[in-house]
């Protein structure tokens, strides 16, 4: 099929853009990569009756970093994350969750933000988002606000943005030396959206954890944080027995729905399968 018929704009900076999103509102919609949205326009999932191409707007495609955050602008190609501007276990995570993310051609076009504003419940970033407890900026011609990730995602695809915001960078918590970081996925085929995802972040001190993040996507209508996963954690050493408890209490913390990839149970055994492999 062929998209619907649409006005076409390609504004030169983030002003112009946030011009057209308050003129436009829920009529328009961004592109970024197009991965995800040019899909559901072929289908007429969805019909914008102006698309705002943001691909020569400059300053969105950086990737920051100090020794508190790094900054990535929401333009930032997800193949550039497969070998991080910076190293560290967060570097790693990155690296692991981006060779996940599709296909090669995906992964060259698509956009690390595009992928956040989107909010697909299986998509990695939204799940590392979720986990580590980033912040998202959104900007409009009304200003900028800072949005934690636990109430920027909302639902599935539905975020807290208002239609004439624009998500213009993600700011993740900088992990230093005292951290160690796990990802692991399971999909049908190489390059599907997970059916279960799990990363894991956990901070060592004296032999013992001192902090834990357990984080799942696949198994609700957003990425959630395991909490009882990550106390079962705090206090242990990183030994096989810990991970099996954390790992055992991460499925029973969850709590999926059935589809044809996979009933409950088997989501809930994957979670357990997956936070075990992470953590290791």
């Amino acid at each position: 099929m062929k998209p619907a018929p649409f006005r076409y704009e390609r504004p030169r900076d983030v002003i112009e853009v946030l011009d057209l999103l308050a003129e436009h509102g829920g009529e328009a919609k961004v592109l970024a990569g197009g991965q995800s949205l040019v899909p559901m326009m072929n289908f007429r999932l969805a019909r914008p009756e102006v698309l705002i191409d943001i691909g020569a707007v400059s300053g969105l495609d950086q990737v920051l970093s100090d020794d508190r955050r790094v900054t990535m602008g929401t333009r930032v190609r997800h193949v550039e994350l497969e070998h991080p501007p910076f190293g560290g276990p967060l570097g790693s995570l990155l690296a692991d969750a981006a060779r996940h993310v599709g296909h090669l051609p995906i992964r060259l076009r698509g956009t690390f933000g595009g992928s956040i504003a989107h909010a697909d419940p299986a998509a990695e970033w939204c799940l590392l988002a979720q986990t580590l407890g980033a912040d998202m900026t959104v900007t409009s011609v009304r200003g900028r606000r800072v949005v934690p990730a636990e109430e920027f995602f909302r639902s599935a695809f539905v975020t807290s943005m208002a239609d004439d915001e624009l998500l213009t960078e993600v700011r993740l918590p900088w992990l230093d030396h005292n951290w160690t970081t796990g990802f692991s996925e399971f999909s049908r085929r190489a390059g599907d959206f997970a059916v279960v995802a799990v990363a894991t972040a956990v901070k060592m001190g004296s032999g013992l954890i001192v902090e834990a993040r357990i984080g799942a996507a696949g198994v609700g209508p957003t990425p959630v944080r395991l909490a009882n996963a990550e106390a079962a954690l705090v206090d242990q050493p990183l030994s096989p027995e810990s991970i099996a408890a954390a790992s055992e209490m991460a499925g029973q913390e969850v709590d999926p729905r059935g589809d044809i990839h996979g009933s409950a149970d088997y989501r809930r055994d994957l979670v357990r399968a997956l936070t075990r492999r992470a953590l290791r």
